[in-house]
């Protein structure tokens, strides 16, 4: 290995001239109290369907066993903000800031994957790099490394960032030098909690994905639960509110990528042009989107709700014309929109 002292600076140096906002270090058994917390998340069934989250539940619980050979865990911040996303006409949906152009696993793995090659032509060493797509708690490890803290939403918050912003992580056999964790800074706030219309937190640093619109919106296969689709009001996509409402936001910065920068079409779109995609329409029109991987039953099913929710009588005929749809879960939403603007 070709280790050196001011190795980590550059690290951190190279990091930031990648595009990344923050970058910082820790040990893969720093997180030690992960175990607990999960188990009694899924023992709870705060997961839902995720099923998931099930598997391979030793990995997500200690870092350290998913490849023992790693001495340092190097933990990357990048701010995907725009401003905020809870706005937007009832006759329009709603999608979730950071889906609303490129897919981040693809933008961020490539730029992850950029460093690791720089630090291995710099040190040696043996690494693997993650994006959300393994049984890796990144959130914890983002806190013991000192990136943020989880607030009381569950997601990470950075006294620098705000709210927004991914994470990724690259694991290494190289003994780097490690910073200090964050600590928790919500205090007595609570502003991320009451702004939930669905009471997805049951407490303070504990949520129930089950009622939980983004979890609602992409991961739920089947029909909603009638209760909560009032509640979901015209998000299609994912949920920015508890987000939005944390006042740490103060601090953040638009976006320097510029493909995570709104796509015009999905800052307002308008819900009867949605629903009349079908497979190929919306196959197309989402194409490199995160928004794809839900399909095109999923998806209009959301705005289906969304135009249940508008009050607006316009979009009846929109409603209507889906009640026979061959995907079920579609003509049941469908039905249930027409009930709703027809009561209106």
């Amino acid at each position: 290995m070709k280790e050196t002292p001011d190795l980590k600076a550059r690290l951190v140096a190279q990091a930031q001239a990648e595009g990344f906002s923050a970058c910082r270090v820790c040990r893969p058994w720093d997180v030690g109290h992960v175990a607990d917390g999960l188990g009694a998340y899924l023992q709870a069934g705060h997961h839902g369907t995720m099923g998931w989250m099930e598997e391979r539940v030793h990995w997500r619980s200690d870092p350290a066993t998913l490849w023992p050979e790693a001495r340092s865990v190097i933990m990357l911040a990048e701010n995907y903000g725009m401003g905020g996303g809870a706005k937007g006409a009832s006759s329009a949906g709603l999608v979730s800031v950071y889906a609303r152009n490129r897919d981040y696993h693809d933008v961020l793995k490539k730029r992850l994957k950029r460093l690791a090659r720089w630090l291995i032509a710099e040190a040696g060493g043996e690494l693997k790099v993650f994006v959300d797509t393994a049984p890796v708690p990144e959130k914890p490890l983002g806190q013991a490394a000192g990136l943020g803290w989880q607030g009381k939403h569950t997601n990470l918050v950075s006294r620098d960032l705000g709210s927004w912003f991914f994470l990724g992580s690259v694991f290494t056999t190289l003994d780097l030098p490690v910073d200090e964790a964050e600590r928790d800074h919500c205090g007595s706030c609570r502003a991320c909690l009451d702004a939930c219309p669905t009471g997805a937190f049951p407490a303070s640093y504990k949520i129930d994905a089950r009622r939980c619109i983004s979890y609602l919106t992409i991961e739920h296969k089947g029909p909603v639960d009638e209760e909560l689709r009032p509640l979901m009001v015209n998000w299609i996509y994912g949920c920015d509110l508890c987000l939005d409402a944390c006042p740490w936001n103060k601090f953040a910065k638009n976006a320097r990528e510029v493909k995570y920068h709104a796509r015009p079409e999905l800052i307002a779109p308008p819900l009867a042009e949605l629903a009349g995609l079908d497979d190929a329409g919306f196959r197309a029109k989402f194409s490199g989107s995160p928004i794809k991987r839900i399909g095109r039953g999923r998806f209009v099913r959301n705005v289906l709700y969304a135009i249940g929710n508008s009050g607006d009588p316009a979009l009846l005929p929109v409603a209507r014309g889906l009640c026979e749809d061959e995907e079920p879960v579609v003509a049941d939403a469908a039905r249930w929109a027409v009930g709703r603007l027809t009561r209106a």
